[in-house]
């Protein structure tokens, strides 16, 4: 080999300086990124230890102040809340129609707080048409507008819910009628508020409960020949892929 080739030879080799100051800082490197990964891994798991410790703390203040309730004398007994501004409107509603439809026309009365305190009376089957009368025609009432009806299964017995509003004085009134399961029936309010039309046929299609006096009470969502009332909690389907 010439004197030439060999210069050529040894420049091409890396110098060991060189080669050692490299591997020098690729070491400070990869120490750097450790240095800055260990905390921060650490962080993570101190927040979550953090979060664990708050929700256990939490849950037992909550099954301790159970438990303080419970206890006979454990905590004052919440003060007992006052009459509802819509009291006095349910016990002059009570008594017009209990005057007007029968004194046995009201089967219960409460005031509806979750609702916005909306006078509530149940009536029995029976005094219904009377009541609904009284409550469209009655001056201190008025109730001119049936803005909403349904109907519902409750298991042991059906029942229709009536939301009726005086539009002068922008009142709500809400009326719930009960009926027997096997032979459900409730006259028809169609002659009273036209807006029961539909929702009458709507409660006979899907429960069932039939209304003595409504102009045409048929089927409105299933088909004529529909087997059975779909929203009836009894209901089984004659065709089960259907």
């Amino acid at each position: 080999m010439s004197e030439e080739e060999k210069k050529e030879k040894a420049e091409d080799q890396p110098n060991a300086a060189d080669v050692e100051e490299t591997s020098t800082e690729a070491q400070r490197e990869t120490v750097k990124e450790a240095v800055t990964s260990e905390p921060a891994a650490g962080s993570a798991d101190a927040d979550k230890e953090a979060k664990a410790k708050a929700a256990a703390e939490a849950r037992a203040a909550r099954a301790a102040a159970r438990a303080k309730q419970s206890e006979p004398g454990g905590e004052e007994e919440a003060a007992p809340k006052g009459p509802s501004p819509s009291q006095p409107k349910l016990d002059r509603l009570v008594a017009i129609l209990k005057e007007q439809a029968g004194e046995e026309a009201v089967d219960e009365a409460y005031i509806n707080e979750r609702n916005g305190h909306i006078p509530t009376v149940v009536i029995k089957p029976a005094y219904w048409l009377q009541s609904a009368q009284t409550l469209r025609n009655h001056p201190e009432l008025m109730l001119d507008y049936l803005r909403n009806m349904t109907g519902a299964d409750m298991e042991t017995h059906l029942e229709t819910v009536y939301h009726l509003i005086q539009f002068k004085a922008k009142q709500n009134y809400a009326v719930r009628v009960k009926t027997d399961r096997e032979a459900p029936q409730i006259p028809s309010v169609t002659p009273v508020w036209a807006t029961a039309d539909w929702n009458e046929r709507e409660i006979y299609d899907l429960l069932g409960i039939d209304f003595p006096g409504h102009p045409n009470l048929t089927r409105i969502m299933m088909s004529d020949d529909w087997i059975g009332h779909p929203l009836r909690k009894d209901y089984e389907p004659y065709d089960p892929e259907v």
